[in-house]
Formats: C-alpha cells, structure tokens, sequence
C-alpha cells in the first residue's frame, strides 16, 4: 500500500506532466495572436476552470464507468499505460501528441476568436490523456486519505495551468523556445516511466487473475 506522501507526489507529477500547461504554451500564444491580453488572461481562467471540472468529474465516475462497461482494472491500466506511453514519446520529440490535438484542432483554433473550450480545455488540457491518469490514479487511492489527495492534486494542477498561462498572456516575450522543449523533454521522460509502471502494473494484475 502506497503511503500518502508517495501518493501525492505520484499523483500531482503524473497529472501536471500529462496536463501539460508549459507544452501549450506555443499553442496558446499562436491561437490568441489577435487577441488582447485581458482577453488572453480571461481564456486562461476559462479554460482552467473547466478542466478541472471535467477532472474532477472523471474522479467521481471514472470508475462507475469502467463497471458498467464491464472493464477490469488491469485491462485499463495497460490500455491506459499505452496511452499515456504515446504522449510521453511525442513529448521526447518535443511536439504536441495528436492525442491532445489534431493539426486540424489547431487550425481551427487559429480562426476562433475564443479558444479557451475548444481547443484548449478540450482536448489540449483535459484530454483522453489526462481523464486516463485520473482514473488510473482514482483505483489506487486505497483510502479516503488518498482519495482528498488525489482531489487536491487536480485543483493544484488546474490552478498552476492557470498560472502558467496568466504568465504567458502578460509575459509572452520573455520565453525561451529553448527552455521550453528542454523542460518538455524532460516532463516527458518522466511520464514515460510513469506510464510503463501503469502498464506492468496491470500485467501483474492480468496475471494474478488468471
């Protein structure tokens, strides 16, 4: 069993790399290149706010979910482990996964005046990704310790995407393409061995089963 300070460190690192507010970045500043930066600031709020709803949502009734559909845990984990494992390697090659966004999803987001629910809530933030590593982490909260962690990760997560994209509205001459792929590629790496854990995790799971 999984202590609590383990838990939240596993939870708000794998949600805040899989989120990946830094890697919008780019995005963010090409879509709202027309626009104020009030206006910028108020997508941002937006935009945070309803990823942590669709979040916390997927905290609630992931599971309910995956009981209704008849899926088993280890199955999902390994589905899971495989998805998150995709946009880890997109992140390595410092590009954005087109599990979070389709080139199509960007350009659409270029032509739109207000981008802060699609294409940025969803799917560039609160993607298939990010509803994944919630679920995920949700069937490992033994207890109700963890599941408050794990509620806390989201709202910590959502209110950083928040501030990192407030920066970047007010600030956006002061970054550093450089900084930001090296800072991707190292998010990345980091989702990669988290993904691979998911994955062997339901192996094992797979196999005491049967």
């Amino acid at each position: 069993m999984m202590n609590s300070l383990d838990f939240a460190i596993l939870s708000f690192t794998s949600l805040f790399v899989i989120v990946d507010p830094i890697g919008l970045i780019p995005a963010f500043l090409i879509m709202t290149q027309k626009n104020t930066a009030p206006e910028r600031v108020r997508m941002a709020q937006l935009a945070s706010l309803i990823t942590f709803g669709i979040l916390i949502l997927s905290f609630f009734f992931g599971q309910r979910l995956l009981t209704v559909f008849g899926i088993t845990l280890p199955a999902f984990e390994i589905a899971g482990g495989i998805v998150l494992l995709l946009v880890a390697l997109d992140m390595l090659q410092a590009r954005r996964t087109a599990i979070k966004e389709t080139q199509e999803e960007k350009a659409e987001g270029v032509e739109k005046h207000d981008v802060a629910i699609t294409p940025m809530a969803i799917p560039m933030l609160a993607g298939p990704g990010a509803i994944t590593a919630v679920i995920l982490l949700s069937n490992k909260a033994e207890t109700f310790g963890n599941h408050m962690i794990l509620a806390g990760a989201i709202f910590l997560v959502s209110a950083l995407t928040l501030l990192v994209l407030w920066v970047v509205a007010i600030r956006s001459k002061m970054l550093s393409t450089i900084a930001l792929k090296i800072m991707g590629r190292l998010m990345g790496l980091i989702l990669a061995a988290i993904a691979v854990q998911f994955i062997l995790n339901g192996v094992l799971a797979a196999r005491l089963f049967t």
